[in-house]
């Protein structure tokens, strides 16, 4: 009876009365690692952008090197190559191009500065000020910044530029480091979930990197096209630069709602002293091929490849720009695309079941 009682005091606890600690400790384990891993997140974010900025030129390489399979029956990686090969050419007759023009620009700077301040010496002889110095030269001294101070900022812009430089170059060889193997990188981050899991995190990380193949190439179509009808309607107004403004409203374009009103920005700059007329019809012909392109080109484009409502899109440039500058919000609706796919695959699909979305 002894030796029953005691194999009676050895029975292994109901599983009823250990389920609530186990649960609890669970629930408990789970929010201290997505606390860790949101923290580690907000103190590498600038990291993880330029990385995943880079996984965007990949994306760009491949969806280039799959184009091409049809031209082309070469491996994968021979397509890749003539990718990069070709870019690199077009990048380089574009340097040449611009150092071709860079005297005729140049001439055109000086000639604006200098209307400008014609400008500014009459606005500020009609309010009874006389910038004419003695000798009738002019006399903006007391108008110019202390020199010291315009050393100081031009070394932050040094610097800033250099930043820019540098982090442009590492995205590069992070998108060609990737673009070389994507499936080896790809299969690394599948073995780190369990077994069972594998196959499914697979298809959405591919159904992931279809989406930013096509929002990428429909991006570079955009761009392409804005860039080039900017370019000749400023070049048939006869606004000075029109090559540069054309490139940077193209590479703005790039940045959904908030990169074409940062772009006018220098079209009416360089077009406001021409007078009241030309600065009217740049700015209204700009006005006019940005809205043509953005509510009517710009849909259709994009409209099987990052479907995210426009309010969605606009929260998400504001959040990520607010938290990680600039960098986050030329990244902001690539990362609302693959942030809706996995909502929608591993929270709506697999935890509640919902497979009619």
């Amino acid at each position: 009876m002894l030796w029953e009682s005691r194999m009676t005091d050895l029975q292994p606890l109901d599983p009823s009365r250990a389920a609530p600690w186990r649960s609890g400790l669970a629930t408990a384990l789970i929010v201290l690692a997505v606390l860790i891993g949101l923290a580690g997140i907000w103190f590498t974010a600038s990291s993880l952008l330029i990385i995943f900025a880079g996984i965007l030129f990949a994306a760009f390489l491949d969806a280039c090197a799959r184009a091409l399979r049809p031209v082309l029956p070469l491996s994968h990686t021979l397509r890749l190559v003539t990718v990069i090969t070709v870019l690199t050419l077009i990048l380089a007759f574009g340097a040449i191009r611009g150092a071709a023009q860079l005297p005729e620009q140049v001439r055109s700077l000086i000639a604006i500065i200098d209307s400008q301040i014609d400008v500014l010496q009459e606005r500020l002889l009609a309010f009874g000020i006389d910038s004419l110095g003695p000798e009738g030269g002019r006399n903006f001294q007391g108008l110019l910044p202390d020199m010291g101070q315009l050393f100081g900022h031009a070394q932050v812009a040094v610097g800033t530029a250099t930043s820019v430089v540098m982090t442009t170059i590492l995205i590069v060889f992070i998108g060609l480091s990737f673009s070389f193997a994507p499936a080896v990188y790809r299969d690394s981050v599948v073995r780190c979930v369990p077994l069972g899991r594998r196959e499914r995190v697979r298809s959405v990380l591919d159904e992931m990197g279809g989406a930013l193949r096509a929002w990428l190439v429909g991006q570079a179509v955009r761009m392409l096209l804005m860039g080039l009808v900017v370019w000749l309607s400023l070049y048939l107004l006869k606004v000075p630069g029109a090559f540069v403004l054309g490139i940077q409203a193209g590479i703005l374009n790039f940045i959904p709602y908030l990169g074409p009103i940062v772009a006018s920005i220098p079209i009416a700059l360089v077009a406001m002293p021409l007078g009241v007329g030309p600065l009217i019809w740049a700015v209204g012909v700009y006005t006019l091929i940005q809205t043509i392109e953005g509510y009517v080109i710009g849909p259709l484009i994009q409209k099987r490849t990052a479907d995210v409502p426009t309010a969605w899109t606009l929260v998400g440039i504001v959040i990520a720009g607010t938290l990680f500058g600039t960098l986050g919000i030329a990244l902001a609706m690539p990362l609302m695309a693959i942030g809706r796919i996995a909502l929608i695959r591993f929270y709506v699909e697999d935890w509640l079941g919902d497979r009619a979305t």
